[in-house]
């Protein structure tokens, strides 16, 4: 595929490794054109800011996404199950990230592959989990008078408003790890 029909968001191959365009510019000059490109390593995470010729030619990449459960984790290994095909699959702790804080038995997780390699995992927005413990809260104490820790199921500590109480379930925001509000 040409440079000029690559477009934000896209996933190319260059080398061995993956990228996704965050971003790009095409600059013109006298002779020729350049296209300024701010690329992600799907793989690494890492970001960088690459130029390259307006005719120079890239493979676009297409991933494979799939929705499958998660079942259970054992020695830093994260075990799924595809939904529609039933194939069970075991990743490492590091594909997750901070995800690892959020996961439940029986969860649904968006995961992208590349051939047979798995690249990422997206945790849904939102996760619904139980407080297993928090201090109690007190009579009186409202939505906006402050807030306290709270240690959640999966082992998760969060900061919670004064009137959420042990075995309370609440929604939390996977991205940032912020309490949103009662489930209920």
């Amino acid at each position: 595929m040409a440079g000029d029909d690559v477009r934000k968001g896209n996933i190319i191959e260059i080398g061995d490794k993956l990228y996704q365009i965050m971003d790009m510019q095409h600059i013109k000059m006298k002779r020729t054109a350049l296209l300024r490109m701010k690329l992600r390593d799907i793989r690494g995470g890492h970001t960088i800011e690459q130029t390259f010729q307006s005719d120079e030619k890239f493979n676009k990449v297409r991933l494979d996404s799939r929705s499958m459960q998660y079942l259970y984790s054992d020695n830093g290994l994260y075990h799924l199950m595809d939904e529609e095909t039933f194939e069970q699959v075991a990743i490492n702790e590091d594909l997750l990230g901070d995800g690892v804080n959020f996961l439940k038995e029986g969860m649904s997780l968006t995961v992208s592959s590349y051939g047979d390699e798995i690249i990422s995992v997206e945790l849904p927005i939102t996760v619904e989990l139980e407080v297993s413990e928090t201090e109690p809260g007190f009579k009186g104490d409202t939505a906006t008078g402050g807030s306290k820790p709270a240690t959640l199921e999966t082992g998760l500590t969060v900061q919670v408003p004064l009137f959420v109480n042990k075995g309370d379930v609440i929604k939390v925001d996977t991205r940032s790890g912020q309490y949103l509000e009662r489930a209920g």
